[in-house]
């Protein structure tokens, strides 16, 4: 991505890969940007879509009207930057308003250098990207404007999200611990695929010490951290092509170690278990997504963001190395599978957002769910352990 200054309300432009040409006005940095063009349907949460590390390299185009009435704070950042590649937004807030704003949500993109553009039909657009699929685009403005048959070029010289190894660019390049903020009661090691800040906030609520590590952590290093379960996290890119988590998940399984997955995770865990991963035509995106868990016929609305999905049928069985598995969750809109639960080994994992930030709280007990599992695990290998704050390790 590059950028210059602002030029306020001056001319840019959004190109799709189908030749669509958009015309609108500068919003944030000016410059050019390349990305997938997708939707995002959440009537709330921009700057924690902004910031979700899972939009790497992405357009995200808004399909609520008005976008930046609340400005932008420093405590809702769901990691340590913006991460989309370009924003697209029909009406932009002249002023914010909240008593928590610091600065306007223009001036933010403009610092961090994200192009934008505004004043788009967002809703026309979004019917486009439903009708023939998410798709490469770009947006341009200032110096970077030429003819359109040169805008065009550039953006299909650019690269296909399909085939995208991204989770080496959002993944810590440090391990760090964020410590439970009650009685320690498990201690959790968490495979940084693009983890966003309120999942360790919400272990930490439990009672969980975590321990998050880069996507290139080893078992060893894993181990080493004595942990009573794993976690794998949401993240950006092609599932396909994250070949050193899905060999250290089945690494896991095989020890048997209490594994719970989100999003990407959901898909790492269906490709250690030998299930297939597939693009999806426009994806899920948004915070009003209905999921079904077959077990219970219970309907949760859930948090998502995710442009690829793992095979396989609502409520289906599966053979893997590890045992039997199942479809435990899936979409009525369109029988995405939306969860997996192993059967015989210490695993689940689910496609959606149970830290929900923003977006409802309906899927949170999924995290009591990975407690009860780790405490299980624990208790099965031996009835007389004791929680980490009374047997030691690693700290």
């Amino acid at each position: 991505m590059t950028s210059t200054t602002v030029v306020p309300r001056g001319l840019a432009l959004l190109v799709l890969e189908d030749g669509t040409i958009v015309r609108g006005e500068t919003y944030g940095a000016v410059g050019q940007t390349l990305g997938e063009a997708v939707f995002a349907t959440g009537m709330t949460g921009y700057q924690e879509t902004l910031t979700d590390p899972s939009y790497r390299r992405q357009i995200v185009v808004q399909t609520a009207p008005h976008i930046g009435n609340t400005g932008w704070n420093d405590e809702d950042d769901e990691s340590r930057r913006i991460w989309v590649a370009g924003y697209v937004v029909r009406e932009p807030a002249r002023v914010p308003s909240s008593w928590r704003s610091l600065r306007p949500l223009g001036e933010e993109l403009s610092g961090q250098g994200v192009v934008g553009i505004s004043r788009v039909d967002t809703r026309a657009l979004t019917r486009r990207l439903r009708e023939h699929g998410s798709m490469r685009a770009g947006i341009f403005s200032g110096d970077a404007l030429v003819d359109s048959r040169r805008l065009v070029a550039r953006v299909l010289a650019s690269p296909s999200m399909a085939g995208a190894d991204l989770v080496g660019e959002v993944t810590t390049t440090e391990p760090y611990i964020v410590r439970a903020e009650v009685e320690p009661r498990f201690r959790v090691v968490a495979l940084d695929l693009g983890i966003k800040f309120n999942t360790p906030r919400m272990l930490a609520a439990l009672g969980i010490e975590t321990h998050v590590l880069p996507a290139t952590a080893t078992l060893e290093q894993v181990l080493e951290c004595a942990p009573d379960g794993v976690f794998l996290s949401n993240g950006p890119g092609d599932p396909a092509t994250a070949d050193h988590a899905v060999s250290l998940t089945r690494e896991l399984l095989a020890r048997r170690v209490p594994l719970f997955g989100i999003c990407f995770g959901n898909q790492i865990l269906g490709r250690a278990l030998g299930r297939g991963t597939y693009k999806m035509r426009y994806g899920h995106r948004g915070i009003n997504v209905p999921v079904v868990e077959h077990a219970t016929g219970r309907v949760a609305i859930t948090s998502q963001n995710h442009g690829f999905a793992v095979t396989g049928e609502p409520g289906e069985r599966f053979d893997s190395d590890f045992g039997t598995a199942v479809v435990s969750h899936s979409c009525p809109n369109d029988n995405t599978v939306e969860g997996i639960t192993c059967l015989e080994t210490p695993a689940f994992s689910v496609q959606y957002h149970p830290e929900a930030a923003a977006g409802p709280h309906d899927a949170a007990y999924l995290f009591d769910r990975f407690c009860q599992l780790m405490s299980h695990n624990r208790g099965s290998r031996n009835p007389d352990s004791k929680p980490h704050s009374a047997r030691g390790g690693a700290s």
